[in-house]
């Protein structure tokens, strides 16, 4: 496998040690008019590990990665990446600081080839002056082909170089997935978010993604925080689990004792509150 990501080399990565916090929510609560989306959760992401995030429907996941990566700001709490306190970062902040996002609902840009939606991955990259660029010569011109490089790297190690040229609109929607993924890595990320990778995949399909999901943390360290409703899928790949009902933090710790803690299974069962 090609090595796409140098993480000693990577610009802005934080030189945190493996196991020390790289990011932590503080009391977090979020509200959209009346209604409460999150209510006072705390929880932390530790370097180099998959982080879990998980709960039944409405239980408030995917507002928290709209928090984490700025698309949101709570109304309390605080968010603190790398050791600093960030208030009301946007996305594309958050972006340029390391931290990339793949959505419930794929994002792409269905007319465009497999290759041009990965090189947009690359945008916040791309360092040369709007007048070379649009001589498409010189500095531009190399700064190009470097990043086309890259992009190949990653087309290699998602095994999608039969896709390369395909209009994404075309490929089936466990591909576009996996080309999803491929543009979250073209900005060679601190903090992978993944909200619900596996869904709407078959059964091979899932194997696929989670063998690249452990090798993009296990081969170049990056730290991967995913929401998923897949149980098997969560207990295989996540180091620990943090889990939600009704925007409230009802469990959090290892898969084997989140697994057997009786809030747990009471969410998922629907008990009444």
């Amino acid at each position: 496998m090609n090595a796409f990501v140098d993480p000693a080399g990577m610009a802005g990565h934080s030189g945190l040690a493996k196991g020390e916090v790289l990011l932590r929510v503080d009391n977090v609560s979020l509200s959209f008019g009346g209604v409460k989306a999150i209510t006072n959760i705390s929880f932390d992401i530790l370097k180099g590990e998959v982080r879990a995030i998980i709960g039944p429907n409405g239980a408030g996941k995917t507002s928290m990665l709209n928090v984490i990566n700025g698309f949101y700001h709570p109304q309390e709490g605080t968010i603190t990446w790398r050791g600093q306190v960030r208030r009301k970062m946007k996305p594309y902040e958050a972006a340029s600081q390391g931290i990339a996002r793949t959505f419930q609902n794929v994002a792409l840009f269905k007319g465009m080839t497999t290759l041009d939606n990965i090189m947009t991955g690359r945008g916040l990259k791309m360092n040369k002056n709007f007048f070379w660029q649009c001589l498409h010569w010189g500095p531009a011109l190399n700064e190009e082909i470097e990043h086309r490089r890259k992009v190949e790297e990653i087309i290699d190690f998602l095994e999608i170089q039969a896709i390369r040229k395909t209009p994404v609109g075309r490929l089936p929607y466990g591909l576009q997935k996996r080309v999803e993924l491929a543009r979250a890595l073209a900005m060679e990320p601190e903090l992978l978010l993944l909200d619900e990778p596996m869904a709407g995949m078959n059964l091979e399909e899932k194997e696929d993604m989670s063998r690249f999901i452990l090798d993009v943390n296990q081969q170049f360290g990056t730290t991967i925080a995913l929401i998923e409703h897949d149980m098997g899928v969560v207990m295989d790949l996540s180091d620990r689990v943090v889990v939600l009902d009704y925007g409230r933090k009802i469990a959090d710790g290892p898969p084997e004792e989140v697994q057997s803690n009786q809030d747990v299974i009471d969410a998922y069962l629907g008990v009444p509150h």
